[in-house]
């Protein structure tokens, strides 16, 4: 592992400095209540809640907060993994896909299990210094633990060019 991995990991594990991460970098996951609630190199679990501010006229969370949630889950092990990284590698989504099983009435939680993909990923493309893409999934489950949503999330990964001066 990256050795600067760990100090990202701990602070997205520390509750100020998360949340004035996601404040000045994701504010509509912010106030929408999406947060981290388990990371390592190889996991990201991330909430979301069901509230006003999150609702549908259906009575259930609104799809693009279940996608917040559900990118935040697997972009997470993308910025673990790329943190003080050098050569610097920029990240993009390029595609996402959902399946819908259940109404999330209540709090959310989605689970990526592909940081160990992801970094072998990343580590293809600087090796080749060719873009490379990863399709990491995440699963998004009640309180009790039903599955809600699948989420598949399309990563492409460039080493960035250092521009001549």
């Amino acid at each position: 592992m990256n050795p600067d991995s760990s100090t990202f990991i701990k602070l997205l594990k520390h509750p100020l400095k998360a949340r004035m991460f996601l404040l000045s970098n994701l504010p509509a996951a912010y106030f929408s209540g999406v947060r981290i609630r388990g990371i390592n190199e190889n996991t990201c679990s991330v909430t979301v809640p069901y509230k006003w501010f999150t609702k549908n006229p259906f009575r259930s969370t609104y799809f693009a907060c279940l996608s917040m949630a559900a990118e935040m889950s697997t972009g997470a092990l993308c910025l673990v993994h790329l943190y003080e990284r050098d050569p610097s590698v920029s990240m993009l989504v390029v595609k996402v896909e959902s399946e819908y099983f259940k109404k999330a009435t209540g709090r959310t939680s989605f689970t990526c299990e592909d940081g160990l993909l992801i970094k072998h990923t990343i580590e293809e493309a600087v090796k080749t210094r060719e873009p490379k893409t990863i399709r990491a999934k995440s699963v998004g489950r009640n309180d009790e633990g039903a599955i809600v949503a699948e989420f598949f999330v399309t990563w492409s990964f460039k080493v960035k060019t250092k521009s001549k001066k």
